[in-house]
């Protein structure tokens, strides 16, 4: 790189570490971290973030602590140790460890560009908080030592300039032969590779007792990590190192590879499930109302925090995990694959481009969206108007219509049900507007008799006035509601969800159709544990329930039945063989003995969920890979919904995506098609 665009490349860089201060600020004032030192050093940069984005910065520093701390409890029998932080930015990291008292006998050392070393100088100095923590300083810093106390040095350099770096470091008194902890935290991968590598190679060459922990971003093709890729481009400040070291083994290929001879890696998902007690992951799940499961899993899948080492005695093993992982079961074998094809005559229709949404077939070949959240008048907002599918002449239409509301109180939802009763009448039930208000009660949703091939052109919109009974049936969203029968009589079975209260639900109750009244029956056998945002299907009279997340926000594998038998139902499980690999977020539906997973969220990150087809009768278990070489945009399977056509034998994909951390928000931008005939064929 020219000197010249080298500069304005480092300007950017710094720009998304002043971003992240602000965050991190912010996710301290909600509680997520502990640290008083934040706000001191974000100086008047205050904005509060969404709480996505606190869980997001929540992990990040949980993560970098736990091996902080890790590295100096170990060495806190000898006599000098030192932390190298390289990029660090406006990072509290010295002021929390002495403050804490744990910096006895270890010098920091911290590293950036020369004008942000200086900025943070200046701000110490000027914070007498911050500056009596430090201590007496020898005199102003000089030259690339912007600060220089007893046991923290500021210094000013480019981290590509290797031989620079290593003067300065020598000049400020960095000592080769104690134990030495590097840190990355997002640094590297904004680095040229062969620039990283050197530095990594150098760390493991010049240091004989090191560790290094590096915090930064993984996966970039799947299509979460397209969004993030581009994200980070946009903001020219690409990250370099993904084409090279894409998944979590390749980064650990690279240090063993480099001199280091112990590393491990864990993603966040697996460090958040194996190394925060479970106590502290509650807490911090219960600090703000919060619906973003999808994302914030998405967003941990693609990060890793790695902890190499050499030299140490006892060797540095800071991501052993407390509990084994129950769902790292290890690469997902593929059975085949799904072709996916953009459906012709649907592209450019905003209406289409929504999550959390419902779609339902209310008559062969015309299918109703409602709700959700996506673009509507040119803004991203809860969507008020409906969408109509219509198949005419072996081509897909699309009608908008703004339903006929006497009131506000279709309450523009998301995560509520549709349930279609007859061709003239459809039931809404549940969902909700923001996560912290109640759930919203039901909806007739009510179609004129004569209604012309194209689908109804207008839709009246009836509040349902429950008894109190049925009021608790409701008033939840991520549920489902399923059409069933006992005794030959129609119900609607709705089952789990969450409410503003209860962040998992487990109840089920059985409302009779037509005029909803809440009917007692008996249900014996294992009850399925709590969830939501799981899939449920109507077979053989009783409903299927198939994966969800689950009470500790962590995704079910579970597939159950519910079967009539003579004074009641029963609650069966369905063994699947290989294991259903646990998941939620997905769609579902059942053709000839065939129970088909669509899309979803699950903690693999080596591949995103596709089509998984279960066998009912024999538990048989296959996924497929979706193959979205026709698509020209990331194809994002979760918070979609799907209608299975099954004398075409395919899926219409509807709408789904969400809000990518802070890296902007994906909608797919068309329906997609799903030709499933070589995948039915073949069972």
């Amino acid at each position: 790189v020219g000197s010249g665009s080298a500069v304005s490349l480092s300007r950017q860089v710094q720009g998304t570490g002043g971003s992240s201060a602000v965050s991190k600020c912010s996710a301290a004032a909600r509680g997520y971290i502990r640290d008083r030192f934040l706000r001191l050093l974000a100086g008047r940069r205050r904005r509060r973030r969404a709480p996505l984005i606190h869980r997001g910065y929540y992990i990040r520093a949980r993560a970098v602590d736990h091996c902080v701390q890790d590295f100096l409890l170990q060495t806190q029998s000898l006599p000098r140790t030192q932390i190298l932080s390289l990029g660090a930015g406006f990072d509290s990291l010295y002021f929390r460890l002495k403050d804490a008292g744990l910096l006895h006998h270890t010098v920091v050392y911290e590293v950036d560009f020369p004008n942000v070393a200086r900025q943070k100088a200046t701000l110490i100095k000027g914070v007498k908080e911050l500056s009596a923590l430090v201590g007496d300083t020898a005199g102003e810093g000089l030259g690339a030592i912007t600060f220089s106390g007893e046991d923290y040095k500021l210094l000013g350099v480019d981290l590509s300039e290797l031989s620079e770096l290593e003067r300065i470091l020598e000049e400020a008194g960095l000592n080769n032969e104690i134990p030495t902890l590097f840190i990355a935290e997002v640094v590297l991968t904004y680095m040229e590779n062969t620039r990283s590598d050197a530095l990594i190679e150098w760390a493991a060459e010049h240091f004989p007792q090191a560790c290094f922990l590096v915090y930064e971003q993984v996966h970039p093709e799947d299509p979460f990590g397209r969004v993030m890729q581009q994200h980070f481009r946009q903001l020219n400040s690409a990250l370099l190192s993904l084409a090279q070291y894409p998944d979590c083994e390749a980064q650990q290929r690279r240090f063993l590879g480099k001199g280091w001879t112990e590393c491990s890696v864990m993603d966040m998902n697996e460090f958040f499930t194996c190394c925060i007690p479970e106590d502290e992951q509650q807490r911090m799940q219960t600090l703000e109302p919060f619906d973003e499961y999808e994302e914030w899993h998405l967003k941990c899948s693609h990060y890793f925090v790695l902890a190499a080492s050499k030299g140490m005695e006892p060797s540095w093993t800071p991501l052993l995990p407390s509990v084994t992982d129950p769902r790292h079961a290890g690469p997902v074998g593929m059975a085949g694959s799904v072709p996916a094809a953009v459906c012709a005559r649907l592209s450019g229709i905003p209406g289409l481009r929504r999550y959390g949404h419902h779609s339902v077939l209310i008559k062969p070949n015309v299918i109703l969206t409602t709700g959700g959240f996506g673009e509507e008048d040119g803004q991203h907002c809860r969507v008020r108007n409906f969408q109509v599918l219509s198949k005419h002449a072996g081509c897909w239409e699309a009608v908008c219509v703004t339903p006929n509301i006497p009131d506000k109180r279709w309450g523009e939802r998301l995560y509520h049900t549709v349930s279609c009763l007859s061709d003239t009448l459809a039931l809404v039930v549940g969902g909700r507007a923001s996560p912290s208000s109640a759930g919203l009660g039901m909806l007739w949703l009510k179609f004129p008799k004569t209604c012309t091939a194209s689908g109804p052109d207008n839709v009246s919109v009836e509040l349902v006035s429950l008894q109190p009974a049925a009021e608790a049936a409701v008033l939840r969203w991520r549920h489902s509601t399923t059409e069933m029968t006992f005794k030959g009589e129609q119900y609607l079975f709705v089952y789990g969800g969450r409410s503003a209260l209860e962040p998992v639900l487990g109840d089920w109750h059985f409302l009779h159709t037509p005029e909803l009244s809440c009917t007692a029956i008996a249900v014996e056998g294992p009850v399925p544990e709590g969830r939501h945002s799981h899939s449920a299907c109507s077979w053989e009279g009783g409903v299927l329930i198939a994966g969800g997340l689950g009470a500790a926000e962590q995704p079910l594998g579970s597939v159950f039945l519910l079967r009539e038998l003579e004074r009641g139902f029963q609650w069966q499980k369905i063994e699947t063989h290989p294991p259903l690999v646990p998941r939620y977020s997905h769609t579902a539906h059942v053709h000839e003995g065939k129970l088909l997973l669509v899309g979803g969220v699950w903690f693999h990150a080596s591949s995103v969920p596709g089509v998984t087809v279960i066998d009912l009768m024999t538990g048989l278990c296959l996924d497929y890979v979706i193959n979205v070489e026709h698509l020209e945009w990331p194809l994002m399977l979760h918070n979609h919904s799907s209608v299975l056509l099954p004398n075409e034998k395919e899926l219409l994909v509807i709408g789904g995506g969400g809000n990518c951390f802070s890296f902007g928000t994906h909608l797919n931008p068309e329906p997609v098609l799903l030709s499933l005939s070589s995948i039915l064929i073949s069972h």
